[in-house]
């Protein structure tokens, strides 16, 4: 029996991982045992935000990165239900490479005001997304990787402050995953016009022993962009080895007092 296959497409920011989360959601409140789902975003790379978020928030769904698509591939036929998500930035046909002609269920999550474009053609079901903007005149897709490196909380608010505020460059979206002094693992999220910036911690235990060797990192969509002063204020927001020893420490103690009040 064929599983089912969901392909998720749309502009940039308009909520496609949102609707597949309030999917998982749903199927984990009346998840039969054992069930088999898979989750898999193809052309991250090196910087799998979307996975990341997932894997913390369902860790019952397998989840693939770019490098495990072979694997992908080998356990569609044993799965229960699969969700593609395809970034803006991916042709509408790279699904058909990855799914070598087996069936799947089209959904386009649009804004409200795009007419007649080619996830209209595409799709089998359109879903109302977020109002997101859809007309870009030369704007980039910028992503970098942080992975084992940790953030002071406060000058992380600050840089993700001057992103939304356009510091860089006229942005229209940006999201990022990062780890901060205390330990604790954070997903920041922004979309222009749409969502205030904001921090949801994810729902993996604090990592209070070093440098971590979890996935951390952003990606923005932005115009005119500033790469130098982006790349030295993210660098400049990074601890050093002793100052994430000294934060970890004072994390752990505030931790056992917890404990023992």
């Amino acid at each position: 029996m064929l599983p089912i296959i969901t392909v998720v497409a749309g502009p940039v920011g308009c909520g496609k991982t949102t609707w597949i989360s309030q999917q998982l959601a749903l199927r984990e409140k009346i998840r039969v045992k054992d069930e088999n789902v898979l989750y898999f975003s193809p052309g991250t790379g090196t910087v799998p935000i979307d996975q990341t978020r997932i894997a913390a928030q369902f860790p019952t769904v397998k989840v693939f990165s770019d490098a495990q698509e072979t694997e992908f591939v080998n356990q569609l036929a044993s799965s229960d239900a699969v969700y593609i998500e395809l970034g803006f930035y991916l042709e509408l046909s790279t699904v058909a490479q990855v799914l070598n002609n087996l069936p799947y269920r089209a959904i386009a999550i649009l804004p409200p005001h795009l007419k007649d474009s080619e996830w209209h053609s595409w799709t089998n079901e359109i879903i109302q997304g977020a109002d997101a903007q859809t007309s870009f005149a030369q704007a980039q897709f910028w992503r970098a990787s942080s992975t084992g490196e940790v953030i002071e909380e406060n000058s992380l608010e600050e840089f993700w402050y001057e992103i939304a505020h356009n510091a860089y460059g006229t942005v229209t979206r940006a999201k990022g995953i990062f780890n901060v002094d205390d330990g604790r693992y954070l997903y920041a999220d922004f979309t222009a016009g749409i969502t205030k910036s904001e921090f949801i911690e994810l729902n993996l235990p604090r990592h209070l022993e070093g440098r971590p060797q979890r996935f951390s990192g952003l990606e923005i969509f932005i115009e005119g962009l500033d790469e130098v002063n982006l790349r030295q204020t993210l660098q400049d927001c990074c601890l050093s080895e002793s100052a994430i020893l000294y934060y970890q420490e004072q994390a752990k103690q505030l931790v056992t007092e917890e404990i023992q009040a």
